[in-house]
């Protein structure tokens, strides 16, 4: 079988990177790369030369059969009825797209509808992307910060260390406690699951409690929609930790549903001028009332900075992590250079967000 490695419209990744190319290779697929494809994540043309063929995208999308971008492609018309294609597709929120892929006559894989299970770990996009984009998201926050993060003293005076709140402590949430420590910050973190505690102390910041919360451990990685009343507390404890906060970052997305308002605008008014917020929730409505979505704005002296795709802020780090989660899904999915189908298999069949029976009616 043929894998064609798309050129993305609108994103500086590339799904497979040179290095992974010959692991690839390994599966019996043979690899052809759209010009330009890795260039955005400075990967150009020549590193691909040596395991794979540069096509032009319509010659690609002609004699690839199974095709592989980061984002849905915007051009799936052109696409060939009977091409596989892998991506990440979102049809909890995009719910028109699962019916469009079906009347186009394209096979399709999701990679963030992999279940999120010890087994599918190595293949799991999204922890790969949410951990850079919670570690992208302090390195922004402090560049718009206008004071340090660390405590520093010097002869001219000491400097109080910031105080960055985070909301949310799944992977993105963790890795920007993480890099915040790192950065010398005191951090305090807040989850309505109670498991998250430990993992929040154990990376030496403060866990905030809110009594009452659902707690879903099957939500595979998201927030899960809570009732009014504790809603209320959970603002009301928010808003008393954010009026001291100098950062604070904002990670809980409802899958398939509006992100939950963690900081309303009263709360933003509250907070000290110079203050900095990072909603990674923005594209699906955010947890700040006033965020818009890959905007920077400012409300009385409070910089709100909405992004739910930093991730291609680090285009080349981002493109090995995906490559890989997709090298580990096609290893697992393929036998001898062909897709092997089995029964029943929550991986594949959670991945696939097309009928089943059409694939195999075409052999």
């Amino acid at each position: 079988m043929k894998l064609g490695i798309l050129k993305e419209a609108s994103d500086t990744r590339v799904a497979i990177i040179p290095d992974t190319l010959k692991k690839f290779k390994d599966l019996g697929l043979d690899i052809l790369v759209e010009k330009g494809a890795g260039q955005k994540a400075s990967f150009d043309d020549e590193s691909y030369q040596a395991e794979a063929k540069l096509h032009e995208r319509q010659e690609l999308l002609k004699n690839a059969d199974i095709l592989v971008s980061v984002l849905p492609p915007e051009d799936l018309d052109k696409f060939p009825a009977g091409k596989f294609l892998v991506s990440q597709f979102q049809p909890y929120n995009d719910t028109g797209i699962t019916e469009r892929l079906n009347k186009l006559g394209i096979h399709a894989f999701s990679m963030d509808m992999i279940p999120r299970t010890s087994l599918a770990q190595s293949m799991d996009v999204l922890s790969s992307m949410a951990s850079v984009a919670g570690y992208k998201a302090v390195l922004e926050a402090g560049r718009l910060l206008p004071r340090y993060m660390p405590m520093m003293i010097t002869a001219a005076g000491s400097i109080k260390p910031a105080r960055v709140l985070v909301l949310g402590a799944g992977v993105a949430g963790l890795q920007a406690i993480a890099t915040a420590r790192r950065l010398g910050a005191m951090v305090e973190a807040f989850d309505t699951r109670s498991a998250a505690k430990e993992e929040v102390l154990s990376l030496g910041a403060k866990f905030v409690e809110v009594e009452g919360a659902k707690d879903d451990k099957d939500a595979g990685g998201y927030a899960v929609e809570q009732s009014e009343e504790y809603l209320k507390r959970q603002r009301a404890e928010v808003q008393a930790r954010a009026i001291k906060a100098d950062i604070i970052i904002t990670t809980a997305q409802v899958r398939g549903r509006k992100a939950p308002i963690l900081v309303p605008t009263s709360t933003v008014e509250q907070m000290k001028k110079g203050s900095v917020i990072i909603d990674l929730a923005s594209s699906t409505g955010g947890n700040v009332e006033l965020s818009k979505d890959n905007e920077l704005i400012e409300h009385q002296g409070v910089s709100i900075y909405g992004n739910s795709n930093l991730a291609a802020l680090m285009p080349q780090d981002s493109s090995t992590l995906y490559s890989n989660n997709l090298y580990n899904f096609f290893k697992y999915f393929m036998k001898d250079g062909a897709l092997n189908w089995r029964e029943n298999d929550e991986i594949i069949e959670g991945a696939l967000i097309t009928p089943k029976d059409k694939i195999l009616s075409n052999g």
